[in-house]
């Protein structure tokens, strides 16, 4: 039986708001479940290929965060672990640089090829195509984008391309919530509501933050401080159940390891970290044109498009690779961090949050990673490569957040404490994605879930305020829109808000009530005829005493000009439409409506004391018109006071 039979038998309520809330909710929870077995699977894919092309091929382990779970903690002990008896220390073995060459480049061509064979859409990063859907596609992800955008993204993110793993969580998140409000047959809008929800569910399971990724799904859609608030109660529906199956595999606690003793006690602190927000602000829009710069240059290369993934991962692991001979005067564990540029580097990032010794930070390998991962980033997924942004603003803000508390540590020690840098560091986090994506309240409750507590909440909220308003001028997702009425989604809501109060009686003028009638009996030769000689597109069709009886169009006409057989005997009456009137007292929403649901240009607008006398004909663009009018009223400021 098909999926929506059963659905449907779900709904046990009487026809009433109950019975269509559960349904919702019942919707919402598919959509969850889905996308944390998804998140599942998907993870598991990204951990298997990393281990068996970058950690077996090219011997670099690139590590994750403390409480995620990775290969080893599923197949056994690490084999390059010395334990002592105290801790467990991390040995990190040669690494074969050719292989780490050859690894990201193969894996770039083979995620091109599965991309632009299958499904084009599923390349670069998922968010921005999810949210393209929401507003200019009704919502509709094509079915396959799911299942190629995991299996291209987890060849890109394992074989050591540089990115993220919530674009491609989200896209697969939205796609099955897409594809599931199709199957049951539901409205767009309740598509879009659920393709949204599933895009929170995603990115809330994989990164432990439930209220994050709900919170983010409906504030990403938009530029300035706006929300899709429709879904947000199915995303904290289908997030809270896409998070529930994902950590009942891999566990419930935080995604990274924070120190015990961080706080926020020194109001004082709020004078460096105001810098710091200043610079995550800049340094993202360095992020943001870099990558737009790049996928310019790519899609200007007079190559195939299958090859071009294949080109960034290879440029993206020539940098790596520099960078791992550039510090290889500074030890083996360097060298290790300064590949955190590839793939995820997530490995790096939790370093830097809970370190064993603040203070022994170099400032050298901060900025080499931090700018290292702009550049590979860049050439990864603007290359066409299947991957997401968002993990690599997390690396990004980290590592120079990290080099400003440093910084400020050297040059004012009494104010920031070595104890302090991870502060600047998850802070510059936040700021930086809050800047760069425009979502200052999704990068504010990463803090709250990523230190599992409220500790960091008060600068959190100072150091986003400061970088979101001097990032409004840029983002990572294009297809933003500024706010709902500029949504194609949302577009007939605004036109009815300004319409409201209005009638069809203020839109009709003098003017419209001159018109050409056509009796019942007149033949198509006169119609074509009249049709010469008048502006109107449609002709109302009257009986006896004026009677309405139907409305003829132009196309109508035209249509029985060219039936020969038919054409010489065709009156008015074998070509007339029965089209309800409106009346002067029709709303101009209702009247809105109504041209959009037919096919005529012009409707006939009868009074409701005479109803078959037909008084004008109101046009589409008289309705526009009066729209625009009444726009100008509303937006035109308030003549000042004269003065006394």
């Amino acid at each position: 039986m098909a999926i929506h039979s059963h659905i449907k038998r779900l709904g046990l309520w009487p026809h009433s708001g109950a019975k269509a809330v559960g349904r919702g909710i019942v919707h919402a929870m598919m959509v969850g479940i889905v996308a944390g077995f998804g998140a599942i699977l998907f993870h598991l894919l990204c951990i298997a290929v990393t281990h068996f092309s970058l950690n077996y091929l090219a011997g670099y382990e690139p590590g994750g965060p403390a409480n995620e779970v990775e290969y080893e903690d599923l197949s056994g002990p690490r084999p390059h672990e010395v334990r002592t008896a105290d801790e467990v220390v991390q040995v990190h073995r040669p690494v074969n640089l050719w292989m780490l060459l050859l690894v990201p480049t193969v894996g770039g061509l083979v995620s091109g090829f599965i991309v632009y064979r299958f499904a084009p859409e599923a390349g670069g990063h998922g968010t921005d195509s999810a949210i393209h859907a929401f507003h200019h596609e009704a919502g509709r992800i094509r079915g396959r984008v799911p299942l190629v955008k995991m299996l291209s993204s987890a060849i890109t993110l394992g074989t050591g391309g540089s990115g993220g793993r919530e674009g491609p969580i989200s896209q697969i998140g939205a796609g099955f919530g897409s594809w599931f409000a199709t199957r049951l047959g539901l409205s767009d809008d309740q598509r879009r509501i659920l393709m949204t929800a599933g895009l929170g569910a995603g990115i809330g399971a994989i990164f432990h933050a439930p209220l994050a990724g709900a919170i983010f799904a409906v504030e990403v859609l938009y530029r300035d401080p706006e929300f899709e608030s429709e879904a947000l109660i199915p995303s904290f529906v289908a997030t809270t159940v896409a998070y529930c199956v994902f950590s009942l595999a891999f566990g419930f606690e935080p995604l990274f390891d924070i120190p015990a003793n961080l706080s926020f006690e020194k109001p004082i602190l709020l004078l460096p970290l105001t810098v710091l927000a200043v610079l995550m602000a800049y340094l993202s829009w360095a992020y943001v044109k870099c990558l737009f710069m790049v996928e310019r240059r790519f899609k200007e290369m007079k190559i195939s498009r299958y090859l071009k993934p294949g080109l960034g991962a290879m440029l993206s692991a020539m940098i790596g690779i520099g960078l791992y001979l550039a510090f290889s005067g500074q030890g083996s564990a360097a060298q290790h961090h300064a590949l955190s540029v590839l793939s995820i580097g997530y490995g790096y990032l939790q370093y830097i949050i809970n370190p064993t010794d603040p203070a022994g930070f170099s400032i050298l390998l901060l900025l080499a990673v931090g700018i290292g991962k702009i550049l590979t980033t860049s050439f990864t997924i603007g290359s066409g490569g299947s991957a997401g942004t968002f993990g690599p603003c997390m690396v990004i803000g980290g590592t120079l957040g990290a080099v400003v508390g440093v910084l400020c540590h050297r040059l004012m020690p009494g104010i920031v404490a070595a104890q302090s840098i991870p502060t600047f560091a998850i802070l510059g986090m936040v700021a930086f994605f809050a800047a760069a994506a425009n979502t200052p309240l999704a990068a504010l409750l990463v803090v709250c879930e990523v230190t599992a507590g409220y500790k960091l909440l008060l600068p959190a909220m100072w150091v986003c305020a400061i970088a979101y308003l001097l990032g409004r001028g840029w983002t990572l997702y294009p297809t933003q829109v500024p706010d709902r009425s500029d949504s194609p989604a949302h577009s007939d809501e605004f036109i009815i808000d300004v319409l409201k109060g209005l009638t069809v009686g203020n839109a009709i003028t003098q003017s419209h009530r001159v018109f050409s009638k056509v009796p019942l009996d007149m033949p198509l030769f006169d119609l074509s005829r009249l049709v010469a000689s008048t502006v109107q597109t449609c002709f109302p069709v009257v009986g006896p005493d004026d009677r309405y009886a139907g409305l003829i169009s132009i196309q109508d006409i035209r249509q029985f000009l060219y039936e020969s057989n038919v054409g010489p005997l065709a009156v008015a009456h074998d070509l007339a439409t029965p089209v309800k009137p409106l009346t002067l007292t029709t709303e101009l929403s209702s009247a809105m409506k109504r041209f959009a649901l037919e096919r005529f240009d012009e409707l006939p607008v009868i009074d409701e004391k005479q109803p078959l006398v037909i008084l004008g004909m109101l046009r589409r663009l008289d309705v526009i018109a009066t729209y625009d009018r009444r726009l100008m009223e509303v937006r035109r400021p308030a003549p000042l006071a004269a003065d006394a």
